[in-house]
């Protein structure tokens, strides 16, 4: 089945649209965080807090998230959060004050993951013909649609975010007004996102997943750590870090990498992220095709990544740079869409909902995480005077993140078939 037969699903089609909406919105909302931290503190280490809000949630909201997806129906905890998301969204900017802004935004990213395993335990349910009945390859698409969203949102986002910020400036609004109004919108799009959810009468689970639910209820029992203890998700989760790895480590250096490395400016950052956004879509066509093996699909996305970013730190050219941040989000975006399928096409019921969680939990950890070190590294380095192998701080770190990428490949491994669940 293709693109345009997949969008062609009413249901589908609204969850999607809704979803780009609410991404666009939530780009837009993490830069204005960044910059509105920096006002508020005047300080590069506090904007580096951002990032540990993207840690946090996931080490401490995890087990909340993973009770609440398998006791609620996921149309219900799609559409609360929304909600809740919303009127946070509102409350962030209200207070100039640091400790009330990464509270409410800590606060977003925890409802976000209980958001999202439940979007993604439905998606499989939108597109069966008949209960059970779909073929990998549709899944994988409709997989790779949904995360397009939130990838290919990211240059409009950014775009969006500095439109907004000249308009300001033409209209006079000094101050934190500025961020006020972006904080504001991703409040809207958030109720979008609420409208289109609500206008689908069911996300599932159907009668037979329901009946596999209330069956493995109790085998389940345990949360976060049972999902963890599925052999399933144990070979999926190596490629999940090591993605993360990649892109925390490019989202952390991005910057340094391009004003020191490179001797580039804004515009080429620019460019930068909007290429990553154009091969995050490329890497949707790729997976548009007959499914074949998704764990082999999942390790070559990764090395894929690892080699590029290993590369990209040790040429050191804007070129070279341009043309690997399409590879790298092409080949990001096939590994992860294979690891959300791989979870799918094995699990069902409760344990695919726990599976799920723990895919987006470690993704995000593992991203912030990564950036974390890597900014931390490249600072140590700095500080030092270091210049290992003659390379710039920044380039190094970049050019080792990416090898540890590749090495973390060798840990991906398909579970025995005994083990795996079928739908």
């Amino acid at each position: 089945m293709g693109l345009r037969e997949q969008l062609s699903r009413r249901d589908f089609r609204r969850l999607i649209v809704g979803q780009t909406i609410s991404s666009f919105g939530d780009w837009m909302g993490t830069l204005a965080l960044m910059y509105f931290v920096l006002q508020l503190s005047g300080s590069t280490t506090a904007v580096g807090g951002v990032l540990v809000l993207r840690l946090f949630p996931s080490a401490v909201g995890a087990p909340v998230a993973a009770r609440v997806v398998t006791r609620w129906r996921r149309r219900g905890v799609m559409l609360w959060s929304n909600l809740v998301q919303a009127g946070m969204a509102v409350a962030l900017p209200l207070v100039p004050w640091l400790g009330w802004v990464y509270f409410w935004a800590f606060l977003i990213e925890v409802v976000g993951l209980v958001f999202l395993p439940a979007r993604d335990a439905a998606i499989p349910f939108l597109i069966e013909e008949n209960e059970g009945e779909h073929d990998t390859a549709t899944l994988e698409l409709a997989n790779g649609i949904t995360m397009a969203t939130s990838y290919g949102m990211i240059p409009v986002g950014a775009g969006a975010f500095g439109l907004l910020q000249w308009v300001s400036g033409i209209a006079g609004w000094e101050g934190n007004w500025r961020y006020v109004v972006v904080f504001w919108l991703d409040a809207v799009t958030y109720l979008v996102s609420y409208l289109a959810i609500r206008s689908i009468p069911d996300l599932g689970p159907g009668p037979a997943e329901k009946r596999r639910m209330e069956h493995t209820e109790r085998e389940a029992r345990g949360g976060f750590l049972k999902a963890l203890r599925l052999p399933v998700v144990r070979s999926v989760l190596p490629g999940v870090a090591v993605v993360a790895l990649g892109l925390g480590a490019l989202f952390s250096l991005g910057v340094v990498f391009v004003r020191n490395v490179l001797d580039a400016g804004p515009v080429e950052f620019g460019a930068l992220v909007a290429l990553f956004g154009v091969g995050a879509l490329t890497g949707l066509l790729l997976v548009h095709r007959k499914a074949g093996d998704l764990m082999t699909q999942i390790k070559l996305g990764t090395t894929a990544q690892g080699v590029v970013i290993a590369s990209m730190g040790l040429v050191g050219s804007v070129a070279w740079s341009l043309a690997g941040a399409v590879v790298f989000g092409a080949a990001a975006t096939s590994a992860l869409v294979g690891g959300i399928t791989y979870l799918q096409e094995a699990l069902d019921g409760v344990e695919r909902n726990l599976a799920l969680t723990a895919f987006h939990a470690v993704l995000r950890f593992g991203l912030a995480l990564a950036a974390l070190l890597s900014g931390a590294a490249a600072d140590l380095l700095t500080e030092a005077g270091a210049s290992p192998l003659g390379l710039a701080p920044a380039q190094f770190v970049l050019a080792v993140s990416g090898l540890v990428v590749v090495a973390g490949t060798f840990l991906i491994r398909p579970p025995g078939t005994a083990n795996m669940s079928a739908t």
